[in-house]
């Protein structure tokens, strides 16, 4: 099953979320209403909070005859205990975990990572955005508490999502003609493209390391290029390459005004600091640049003359770019579109400190001295080189059949990297 060309899709009706205060509530009850199909692919889940609860409505819903398939990455979610992969696979759960490390190895892999946060149930509602199934996109995480968004559709669109998530789980399923029925994922026979629900037009647009290499990349240089009057981009890791950064400087000299939100208290001090490299390079072509400064920012999004929205999980850095598996919705909607940018100008308003060029990196002596050029051409170049290597399909694995890595801590961040022989009562499937 190949993903076809991203093409607009119309009749969709889409719901900006900000944050996990609006995020988790919405996806929990779409879970709570299944009764057909969930499927959900996550970066990171953590058994905080919001991993439970979310174990919680799973749970229930497989229990009542749901088909609910979640993968998550092997690397970005770690520290799932046998008690939490248990009680999800006993209830009939089919967990996978993207691109596990091997049995009882040390060996980190942290490139070409499943870096997409996708909900979708019964064909009828989908999710998509930057927002991760962990307690730190809550406020009440504290100050380290990530600002970020996602978006909710109901329509046709919903059927395109829908195909992107089948696409991925394609190893994991019986090899036969229909194998996503015998998997206990339906065909597209059993689900209709959903009804028009709204105005507006929509597009799934992935980023893999085969087909797709950089169809993201490639829309937010179109749209810049199209660009007239304002671009607002709130990105949380932001390393262009070249192309991206000369499309930027280009809408900024025939007038348009172009407005970077950037990461001014990181969760990752190192993504600052390689920002900092292009900041001055952008602002001499008229770049404005502000900093979010109340906690880390996590988001990816932008605007573009209140015609062209994206959300999604692609940050605008090499990992991104480059290497990782990403998901990103493209979106014309006149009511979408002044949402965001109600949202983004609150902002720059309020959350945000616009940077002056003595501020940036290249007034500081490293700089210079070439240190600073030698760095940055070495950090553009290295995830590019790694992108040449060849692409090896990455294994995507039943839980059952994957070592476990068992937290050390009740906190999410305490990473025990323990490696387990593998769940021995969870080797045979559930039964159907």
């Amino acid at each position: 099953m190949r993903l076809k060309r991203p093409e607009w899709t119309h009749g969709n009706r889409l719901e900006l979320l900000e944050n996990g205060e609006d995020y988790f509530p919405a996806v929990f009850s779409a879970i709570e209403a299944a009764q057909k199909e969930i499927l959900i692919e996550t970066f990171i889940l953590f058994e905080d909070k919001v991993g439970l609860a979310l174990k919680d409505v799973l749970v229930a819903a497989a229990r009542r005859g749901v088909d609910v398939h979640m993968t998550v990455d092997g690397f970005g979610s770690p520290t799932l205990s046998q008690d939490y992969v248990g009680a999800l696979t006993d209830a009939g759960v089919k967990l996978h975990v993207f691109d596990p490390p091997p049995k009882l190895s040390r060996r980190l892999k942290p490139f070409r990572r499943l870096h997409r946060k996708i909900v979708v149930v019964d064909g009828e509602v989908g999710f998509i955005g930057g927002i991760n199934f962990s307690a730190d996109h809550l406020l009440d995480f504290g100050p380290e508490a990530k600002q970020d968004y996602a978006v909710r559709m109901r329509g046709p669109i919903v059927a395109d999502l829908r195909r992107t998530s089948l696409t991925l789980m394609a190893p994991v399923l019986p090899k036969r003609r229909w194998p996503w029925r015998r998997a206990g994922i339906t065909g597209d026979g059993r689900f209709a493209v959903p009804p028009v629900q709204g105005t507006a037009k929509a597009m799934v647009v992935t980023r893999d390391n085969h087909r797709h290499r950089d169809d993201i990349e490639r829309m937010y240089r179109l749209a810049l290029h199209a660009a007239r009057h304002e671009v607002i981009i709130a990105n949380a890791y932001f390393f262009p390459g070249y192309r991206l950064l000369k499309s930027m400087q280009r809408a900024a000299q025939r007038g348009v005004k172009v407005n970077l939100i950037l990461q001014g208290q990181p969760d990752i001090p190192a993504a600052r600091w390689a920002a900092h490299m292009v900041y001055d390079l952008l602002m001499r072509s008229g770049v404005h640049i502000y900093e979010y400064c109340e906690r880390p920012m996590h988001s990816k999004v932008a605007l573009v003359d209140d015609v062209w929205a994206t959300v999604g999980s692609s940050n605008l850095d090499p990992l991104s770019l480059s290497l990782n598996l990403e998901a990103n919705l493209i979106i014309q909607d006149d009511a979408f579109n002044t949402a965001l940018r109600d949202n983004l100008s609150g902002l720059m308003k309020d959350a945000c400190v616009k940077l002056e060029r003595g501020q940036t990196a290249a007034n500081r002596w490293w700089w210079r001295l070439g240190v600073g050029a030698v760095v940055f051409h070495i950090m553009r170049h290295f995830p590019r080189w790694l992108a040449r290597l060849p692409a090896q399909q990455q294994a995507i694995l039943p839980a059952a059949e994957t070592p476990v890595v068992v937290s050390a801590s009740e906190h999410p961040s305490a990473q025990a990297w323990q490696w387990q022989q593998g769940l021995k009562r969870l080797s045979r499937e559930p039964a159907e």
